[in-house]
């Protein structure tokens, strides 16, 4: 039987979900036509949006070639293992951004608020010690870590996860987690390597919401820290995004 809280916030995510809906144009596989889709309304046109393009961004600990600004896209060969991070600090925010796998099984993300801190004395194939990670997992993942490990991947999703990392605290919205250290989205909406996925990202006060191509799907509450850089994730494999835009929230 689900609780009151569950019934609520269930009801919460409809209306919302309603709100947000519309229709939007984004990637099939890779080379063919795009097709009509929901996304989220929230798109970053209008007023106090920033496209981030390659002057907004800081290499941290990848190669030359890790990252490549082209056509107004962020393409990565995801290796080394690293990030790159933003110029700027953010607190509260809006975040939309669309990005796809270029192969099966592929792993990326998106950290936000991570602090100096977390970035300090970085190296290659390492990642930030401290921040709220958005990850971007293929749906290719969950056999890709079987074939590797012998296990069955129960602690993690390939649709839109959001976790903190190292130091960081963060009381997850369920469900959750085995160990209850992840908000495991209520919805499998993401699409497979060479299809486009729209993220938008909300963080305000402490409390981070994900929507994945168009549906509120998980977030948290409590974020520690909740002010600091948004950093791009290679990691393993090639990605691309595109349509990076920001605008500050009071």
């Amino acid at each position: 039987m689900k609780s009151l809280f569950q019934t609520t916030r269930s009801l919460k995510l409809s209306v919302v979900a309603l709100l947000f809906l519309s229709p939007a144009t984004t990637g099939a596989a890779i080379g063919e036509e795009p097709v009509e889709v929901s996304a989220a309304r929230i798109d970053g046109n209008g007023p106090d949006w920033i496209a981030l393009t390659e002057k907004d961004f800081v290499p941290v600990n990848g190669d030359a070639d890790t990252w490549k600004f082209v056509d107004g896209e962020i393409h990565t060969t995801g290796k080394p293992v690293g990030v790159m991070r933003t110029k700027k600090m953010y607190t509260n925010f809006d975040l939309v951004v669309q990005w796809r796998h270029l192969e099966k099984g592929g792993n990326s993300g998106i950290f936000a608020w991570v602090t100096d801190k977390g970035l300090e004395g970085l190296q290659k194939n390492q990642l930030p010690s401290v921040g709220i990670e958005i990850q971007m997992l293929d749906q290719g993942y969950h056999e890709k870590y079987t074939k590797s490990t012998g296990k069955v991947g129960d602690w993690f999703t390939t649709h839109g996860d959001i976790f903190p990392v190292g130091s960081s605290r963060m009381k997850p919205f369920p469900p959750t987690s085995p160990n209850g250290s992840r908000s495991f989205p209520t919805k499998e909406l993401s699409r497979p390597a060479g299809q486009w996925n729209h993220y938008y990202v909300r963080g305000i006060q402490g409390e981070i919401r994900l929507w994945v191509n168009g549906e509120e799907v998980s977030g948290g509450t409590q974020c520690d820290p909740s002010s600091g850089y948004f950093c791009l994730e290679a990691e393993g494999s090639p990605v691309e995004f595109r349509g990076l835009k920001v605008r500050q929230l009071p």
